[in-house]
């Protein structure tokens, strides 16, 4: 008997594509706002806008995530973590 907890599992070519995907878009936005020609305030406000664009999505997808697995199974008290 085997135990299937059904639970999907991503290919480390899924997630290494992932990864690099994420660090490109990083670079590409980081080099276009330092050589973007205005006052360094400017530059410093889209960078910051940047930062929380992107702590935002984290925690997005991270409460989804979360309501689509308690919504898989009902919560039970004793069930191994």
């Amino acid at each position: 008997m085997s135990d299937t907890s059904g639970k999907q599992q991503n290919t480390a070519a899924f997630y290494g594509q992932a990864v690099a995907s994420f660090a490109v878009a990083m670079a590409a936005t980081a080099i276009g706002i330092v050589k973007l020609h205005a006052d360094a305030w400017v530059r410093a406000f889209l960078g910051i806008a940047v930062l929380y664009l992107v702590t935002s999505a984290f925690t997005l997808a991270k409460v989804i995530r979360d309501r689509q697995e308690a919504a898989e199974r009902p919560f039970h008290p004793f069930e191994k973590l």
